[in-house]
């Protein structure tokens, strides 16, 4: 598995073109590998998530393959003097183990499915909308995924929603909107394993539209 990151030069055309439509970028990022090499396998699948800071757009690109990000670079890099970054992702997923506290970023989807009234006969997915229910999404599912949420000073869970965000946008003739949260937090880990599984795997719906993917950091 490979970590890779790639800077937006946001004042560029093409830049905000891919930034503003969902759809657009998921295509330009699976477009960084070769048909044979974007489909999910044994050790993980293509994950991305795009971190935006008031003078600072970074994609973070998780993968089975290295990606060639040469059509973002010239579209919307800096092609004059900056390129991208990827490396080996196995030492720290080998690094992992039981009781270890890390920092935390995810941008999820979090839904829930249940019938919309009474009289239909198949259920649907429907996006978690507060802050309370994002971060019970969050904390109810942390467990399967090999890792808890450590209590903060006020003895509550160290996670907080820093960003909320509803995309729309049309696929195949009809709209998609996708209720998004941006999770920051301390976890700790429980099953290195099962955790190895959600950083290469993600979390989560809606992943090919920058969903689902779970970074880690020192904790301060």
């Amino acid at each position: 598995m490979f970590l890779s990151r790639f800077e937006f030069n946001a004042v560029r055309r093409g830049a905000r073109e891919l930034l503003a439509s969902p759809q657009r970028l998921h295509a330009a990022v699976l477009a960084a590998f070769p048909a044979d090499q974007s489909r999910a396998n044994d050790q993980g699948r293509v994950l991305w998530r795009l971190d935006q800071q008031p003078h600072q757009t970074l994609l973070y690109l998780v993968s089975p393959h290295p990606p060639d990000l040469t059509h973002l670079v010239e579209a919307a890099g800096r092609p004059a003097t900056q390129s991208w970054e990827s490396r080996d992702y196995a030492p720290m997923l080998e690094r992992l183990t039981t009781g270890q506290h890390w920092a935390f970023r995810l941008t999820a989807n979090p839904v829930t499915t249940r019938r919309k009234d009474g009289t239909a006969t198949r259920s649907q997915r429907f996006g978690h909308v507060t802050v309370a229910q994002q971060t019970e999404w969050l904390l109810s599912r942390a467990g399967k995924h090999g890792f808890g949420v450590v209590e903060g000073r006020s003895k509550e869970p160290d996670v907080a929603v820093r960003g909320r965000r509803t995309l729309r946008f049309d696929r195949r003739g009809r709209t998609v909107t996708l209720a998004t949260a941006l999770f920051e937090g301390t976890l700790e880990v429980t099953d290195p394993s099962l955790l190895r599984q959600a950083l290469t795997h993600g979390i989560g719906p809606a992943k090919s539209y920058g969903c689902g993917l779970l970074t880690l950091a020192r904790a301060s």
